[in-house]
């Protein structure tokens, strides 16, 4: 009976009617070779490639993206939205926050990458470590966010180095010992 029936769709096939549905020994086609047999047919111009699918854009309420960035012991909470590309940190201007040129570069890095200067504003809480590990969260925060607002950008931040945090910390202090290494200071006499 079986055999009746792949012989019915084998002249199907070759007449070009397509059978309703498999059989009961039959299993459905993948739609990758579905697509294939058809190119190979003649009936479309080119298969289509597999895409990727993308993450899903996260925004909160507002429209806007958040993320946590973290460097040494300092952690940052990051807002970012659309804007002029003003970027405010603790409720203070970034240019008086790291009055050092190079914190402030380290920050706009990800903008750099992503080829997004000036598009996005920032809002950004900080709290924890010193300036230059304040300035290593906000921009791991950033970059996070950026992805998350626009997830295209996720394979140029990342290629950068971006959204993995720098688990670089400092090491603890040990006892009998002046630091974590050093040893006290020798006297013979």
């Amino acid at each position: 009976m079986s055999d009746n029936r792949q012989s019915l769709s084998d002249l199907g096939a070759a007449l070009g009617q397509q059978p309703a549905a498999p059989t009961e020994g039959q299993a459905a086609a993948p739609a990758a070779a579905a697509a294939a047999d058809a190119y190979l047919a003649g009936q479309i111009d080119e298969p289509a490639a597999p895409t990727t699918p993308l993450r899903a854009q996260e925004l909160d309420q507002y429209g806007r993206a958040y993320a946590t960035g973290r460097r040494k012991d300092a952690v940052a909470r990051v807002w970012l939205k659309p804007g002029t590309g003003k970027i405010t940190i603790n409720g203070r201007d970034q240019e008086i926050y790291f009055a050092r040129p190079t914190l402030r570069l380290v920050i706009n890095q990800p903008f750099g990458v992503a080829e997004r200067e000036g598009q996005y504003d920032v809002i950004c809480t900080v709290k924890g470590g010193g300036l230059s590990g304040q300035a290593g969260a906000v921009k791991h925060g950033i970059s996070q966010a950026l992805t998350k607002y626009e997830p295209v950008l996720r394979a140029p931040v990342k290629k950068a180095g971006f959204l993995t945090r720098d688990s670089r910390a400092v090491e603890r202090k040990k006892y009998g010992k002046a630091k974590a290494r050093r040893s006290f200071q020798f006297s013979k006499r």
